[in-house]
């Protein structure tokens, strides 16, 4: 009996030697650190764009095929003209006495003898053929003084110099006006493209492609 007292009284003092620590219900929070100052990753962006802008394209450039010729249009052969509205009103705003430079009297030349009494399409069209020979590409000569005094083609060239025309005549100035339209490449013609042309009243029996009559001149490709 006293052994199972003493025993119980040893086990008493021994658990009030103990402490338990009580548990923390709301532990002290760990102070927050604000988004500006805190040290973030630095991460590497990829640069997918310009910053200043996407760039210009540049216009396509224009590729010459492989075994071609390289073909260029040829410039006109004087200072370029500017005219509008009809063929009448271009004639009128450019009428001059002097062409200008050795190319256009020659093409006007050849206008003024050939047509000066033909209606304006038929002066126009006798331009043409001169210009259309100068760029044709070898066949005939490449300047219009070329196509002029190129043997056996212009009944009124007499050796190696041009006839003279009375320049303060008004047919002449229109010859003038009429040659820097068609260097200029101002007015079609409608008989674009041809190369020959002779009068009504002959008939030289030629196996050429009839393109237009103007005037008294027929002309052909």
């Amino acid at each position: 009996m006293l052994t199972s007292l003493r025993s119980a009284m040893v086990i008493c003092a021994t658990l009030g030697t103990i402490s338990v620590a009580p548990a923390q219900a709301d532990p002290t929070p760990e102070p927050l650190i604000p988004v500006t100052s805190a040290s973030l990753p630095q991460l590497r962006v990829p640069d997918l764009l310009d910053p200043r802008g996407e760039p210009e394209l540049s216009q396509p450039t224009e590729v010459q095929p492989a075994n071609q010729p390289d073909i260029r249009v040829s410039q006109p052969q004087g200072p370029r003209a500017t005219a509008t509205g009809e063929l009448g009103d271009m004639v009128a705003q450019l009428r001059a006495s002097e062409p200008g430079t050795r190319e256009l009297e020659c093409l006007a030349t050849g206008i003024f003898f050939e047509s000066k009494s033909e209606p304006l399409l038929g002066q126009l069209a006798v331009g043409k053929v001169i210009v259309n020979r100068a760029k044709s590409g070898g066949r005939f000569p490449s300047s219009y003084c070329g196509v002029l005094f190129q043997r056996g083609q212009f009944s009124f060239i007499r050796g190696h110099s041009l006839p003279s025309a009375p320049r303060a005549g008004r047919q002449w100035q229109t010859a003038v006006a009429i040659a820097r339209i068609v260097d200029s490449g101002l007015k079609a013609s409608v008989a674009e493209g041809a190369l020959f042309f002779h009068a009504r009243y002959v008939s030289p029996g030629w196996r050429l492609k009839r393109i237009a009559s103007i005037g008294n001149h027929i002309f052909y490709r």
